[in-house]
C-alpha cells in the first residue's frame, strides 16, 4: 500500500470509529425532535451526567465502563423520563424558542450542580489503552471499543423503534400526534418514552467518552455542538440520518485534523454545516418543512 493510500486509509478509519460516538449521542437528540419537536439544549449535559456515573462507580469499585453501561442507561433513562415529564412536557406545544430557553436553562443549572457537587477538577477512566496495526493502518483499541458498542446501541435503538409496539407509537406520534391520539396511541407517555430513550443514549455515549476523554463539568457543551452537526448534516427528526451524518462528520473532522490542526478542523466542521444549511437545509434524509 502507497503512502498516500495508507495516509488516506488511517484518516478514514479514525474518522469512522469517530463517527459512531457521535452517531450514538445524536441518534438521541434527532429522536426528541422527532417526536416532540423539541431541540434539548441540555442533551450534553446527559452525556456529562453518564460520564461521571461511569468515573464514580470506576473510583469507588474499580467497575469496567462498559459493565457500567447496565447502570448508566438505566439511571439516565430514568433521570431524562422524570425530566420530561415534569419539564420538557410543559413546552412540547409551545413555540421553538420557549423550548430552546427551557432546555438552554436546564444545561445551565446541570452544569453549575455538578461543578458544585463534584468541581472543575478533570478526571478520566484509565481503562484501555494502546492500539494495533491492521496492515500499514494503526487501530486504537479504546476508540475501536467504544465505535463497536455504539454501533450495537445504537442499531438496538434502531430496532425498538421500528419492529416494536411503543417504538412504532413514537413513530406515529412523530408523524402526527393528533392522528397518533384518535388511534388510542398515549402520546404523552409515548414522548417521555422517547426523552427516556434519548437520554439512556447520551447517558451511553458520555460512558464510552469516560475512558476517552478527560471528564469535567462543563464536557457536554463540546459534544453537543458535534451532535448539532450531525443532525444538520443527517436531518432533523431521521435516525438514520443521524448515523450517515455522524460518520461524514467523524471523517471530515479526522481529515481535516491530519491536515492541519485540531482548532482548523473545528471551523471546517462549521463551514461544512453552514454549506448544508444553505444547499439543502432540511440535511441529507430529513423532510422539508411545509
Amino acid at each position: 500500500m502507497g503512502t498516500d493510500l495508507a495516509t488516506a486509509a488511517q484518516v478514514v478509519v479514525s474518522g469512522l470509529l469517530l463517527g459512531g460516538l457521535y452517531a450514538l449521542l445524536a441518534g438521541g437528540l434527532t429522536l426528541v425532535f422527532g417526536v416532540m419537536r423539541v431541540i434539548n439544549l441540555a442533551h450534553g449535559e446527559l452525556l456529562m451526567l453518564g460520564a461521571y456515573v461511569a468515573c464514580l462507580l470506576f473510583a469507588a469499585t474499580g467497575l469496567n465502563p462498559i459493565v457500567a453501561l447496565l447502570v448508566s442507561i438505566p439511571v439516565l433513562f430514568v433521570v431524562g423520563a422524570v425530566t420530561q415529564r415534569f419539564v420538557v412536557n410543559r413546552v412540547v406545544n409551545a413555540p421553538l424558542l420557549t423550548s430552546l430557553l427551557l432546555t438552554y436553562g436546564l444545561s445551565l443549572v446541570v452544569t453549575g450542580t455538578a461543578q458544585a457537587v463534584w468541581t472543575n477538577d478533570y478526571r478520566s477512566v484509565p481503562f484501555i489503552t494502546g492500539g494495533f496495526a491492521l496492515g500499514e493502518v494503526s487501530i486504537s483499541r479504546p476508540r475501536l471499543l467504544a465505535f463497536a458498542v455504539s454501533l450495537v446501541l445504537t442499531g438496538a435503538a434502531h430496532v425498538f423503534l421500528t419492529r416494536t409496539r411503543w417504538g412504532k407509537a413514537m413513530r406515529a406520534t412523530a408523524q402526527n400526534a393528533d392522528v397518533a391520539l384518535a388511534c388510542g396511541i398515549d402520546i404523552d407517555r409515548a414522548r417521555m418514552l422517547a426523552f427516556g430513550i434519548a437520554s439512556a443514549l447520551a447517558g451511553a455515549a458520555g460512558t464510552l467518552v469516560s475512558f476517552l476523554y478527560s471528564v469535567y463539568p462543563e464536557m457536554g457543551r463540546a459534544f453537543m455542538l458535534k451532535a448539532f452537526a450531525v443532525i444538520v448534516l443527517g436531518g432533523l427528526g431521521s435516525f438514520p440520518g443521524a448515523l450517515i451524518g455522524a460518520m461524514i462528520l467523524g471523517v471530515v473532522e479526522a481529515g481535516a485534523a491530519y491536515l492541519s490542526t485540531t482548532q482548523i478542523a473545528e471551523a471546517v466542521i462549521y463551514i461544512m454545516l453552514l454549506a448544508m444549511l444553505l444547499v439543502r437545509p432540511h440535511g441529507l434524509l430529513g423532510t422539508a418543512e411545509r
